[in-house]
């Protein structure tokens, strides 16, 4: 008998947007929730690890850099090992990677070793965000970039989750318990997940970017030209954003506010920019990435023009959520692009390259940001800033947009 040429009747091909694609996503999203605690982790151990070693605010701060570093260049290295040998690997030397660091840091008996192993921590973190968003993208075609941006809230999610627990570990067990334990339970709890996406995966475990859909859009321009596009644009954005994120507690503590009202208002644009995540994927799948970039960046700068004309208590909170809605989508959506536009072989690699690029945008934003007020005592001057390089970001969003009208050409939705 000969066998049905109706990929949605053979059961041994994957179909994309399907049922079973859905399960993959949900799994992706708790991977990505217990896998971003290195993100959260070190902000809340950063007092009491200081003490410890009686170290100063910045040496103790450097453990965050060091995750970040980690993040950014452990996102490309992921990411290619994940083009290779698939997911599953990527996310195992995740798992390995962020064991090591968390248990190391429980038996550190100096700062210099607390902060190398974070490193370890922010390249475990790394497999959990790029490569979790870009293997999303393969599973779906018609929900593409809503399934990218709801791989990508899992990170949100952790956000939420993860600080408060932390904080309740130091203060019943001690930091190095709680690190110990916490790396215990990382190393099992993703194992014990990534075994259950292997299952759900199968035989294609390795290679889903096989039958992935094929890109969508001809931007007339080379991988690595359109890869370095990518990233200057999401260094200018990143600058950006991290104005608000990093300095918003420092920004409400000098205004007399105090830091505990500037926590809230990071957390409110944490809580929103979940929200962002998601609305900008159903947005994505109706205009592209590239134009739901461009919305998105256009709105941050105009967030950021909101906080030099207002400063009142209530007046920070609106705006901050505000901010919050507004960025959420913006870094999901250079993950979109890159699946539109380029191979899917290759995808991971790419987007992982892309992230690195809005990692050293927040580092390089929150530094400048803070060498604008010491040289200004104002943070006027750093909102200004924010906006220009946001400027930038939209000026390569438009031009990328004209290279690529009357070529566009998104999925046909059903119904």
């Amino acid at each position: 008998m000969a066998q049905s040429s109706n990929p949605a009747l053979d059961s041994s091909k994957f179909v994309p947007d399907s049922r079973k694609a859905w399960v993959r996503l949900a799994i992706a999203v708790l991977i990505g929730s217990i896998g971003s605690v290195g993100m959260w982790s070190v902000v809340v151990a950063l007092p009491v690890v200081q003490v410890e070693f009686g170290a100063s605010r910045g040496a103790a701060s450097l453990a965050f850099t060091m995750v970040m570093l980690g993040f950014g260049l452990g996102g490309v290295g992921t990411g290619k090992i994940m083009d290779r040998f698939g997911i599953v690997t990527a996310i195992g030397i995740g798992i390995a990677a962020m064991g090591l660091g968390y248990v190391g840091i429980g038996y550190a008996t100096a700062l210099w070793q607390v902060i190398v192993l974070h490193l370890l921590i922010g390249l475990g973190s790394s497999a959990t965000f790029g490569p979790l968003m870009t293997e999303a993208s393969h599973w779906f075609d018609r929900y593409r970039g809503l399934a990218v941006t709801i791989a990508a809230s899992g990170n949100y999610v952790g956000g939420a989750i993860w600080p408060p627990i932390f904080s309740w570990g130091i203060q019943s067990f001690g930091w190095r318990s709680t690190h110990i334990t916490v790396g215990i339970f990382v190393a099992i709890a993703m194992t014990l997940v990534t075994l259950v996406l292997r299952s759900q995966m199968g035989g294609a475990a390795r290679h889903t970017h096989v039958d992935a859909p094929p890109p969508r859009i001809d931007l007339r321009l080379g991988n690595n030209t359109l890869t370095a596009i990518l990233g200057i644009a999401g260094v200018a954005c990143c600058v950006a954003m991290s104005m608000p994120q990093v300095h918003i507690v420092a920004y409400c503590g000098d205004l007399g506010y105090g830091a505990a009202r500037g926590a809230e208002m990071l957390s409110l644009m944490l809580g929103f920019g979940i929200v962002s995540r998601i609305g900008s994927g159903f947005l994505a799948d109706r205009i592209g990435g590239l134009r739901t970039l461009l919305i998105g960046s256009i709105a941050q700068g105009t967030a950021l023009m909101l906080f030099l004309f207002f400063n009142s208590l209530s007046s920070l909170f609106v705006i901050s959520a505000l901010f919050g809605l507004f960025q959420g989508g913006i870094v999901p959506s250079y993950a979109i692009i890159v699946r539109e536009s380029m191979p899917a072989r290759e995808a991971a690699t790419r987007v992982g390259i892309v992230i690195l690029a809005s990692v050293v945008g927040m580092s390089l934003g929150g530094w400048i940001s803070g060498v604008i007020f010491d040289a200004t005592g104002s943070y006027a001057a750093a909102f200004l800033n924010g906006m220009a390089w946001n400027a930038v970001n939209v000026v390569i969003v438009i031009a990328l947009l004209l290279r690529a009208r009357g070529r566009m050409t998104l999925a046909p939705r059903m119904g």
